[in-house]
């Protein structure tokens, strides 16, 4: 199976509602989702500096928290929950890729690769409006 995982954003809807709704005010990530769902990943999920790994679907309260604000204890603490949450997910992953920052990667790419998992992040080394622009050109409409 193949994963891609995108972070959540700053801007958010200010109401409950699903995590793809939470995080449609961004330009990013509404491009990012996107761009996701025309290539061949057989799931999309989201890592929420609050929540850690989320369907889309999945229904989230706003909040006002990024992994930015954490010490790397704090951060090592939320990859770690992440981990048990992808293996909840008994899915034989074999593939998982990272549209998200630095911060959301830097213990989580190890902990996978451990278990076997090959990660890639595909827009390594641009900056936000790098990858704005990568997804504009990119997206097929």
């Amino acid at each position: 199976m193949k994963l891609a995982l995108v972070s959540c954003t700053k801007l958010k809807a200010i109401y409950p509602c699903s995590a793809r709704e939470m995080y449609h005010p961004s330009a990013l990530f509404r491009k990012a989702v996107k761009f996701i769902e025309q290539k061949d990943y057989d799931e999309c999920l989201v890592l929420s500096a609050k929540y850690g790994l989320l369907r889309q679907k999945d229904v989230i309260e706003p909040y006002d928290i990024t992994l930015n604000n954490m010490n790397a204890s704090e951060r090592k603490s939320w990859s770690n929950s992440v981990i048990k949450q992808v293996e909840s997910l008994q899915f034989d992953i074999t593939q998982i890729d990272f549209y998200a920052g630095g911060k959301y990667r830097e213990y989580l790419i190890p902990a996978l690769e451990q278990k076997g998992i090959n990660c890639n992040i595909p827009l390594r080394g641009k900056g936000i409006g790098e990858q704005l622009q990568f997804y504009t050109i990119n997206i097929k409409h």
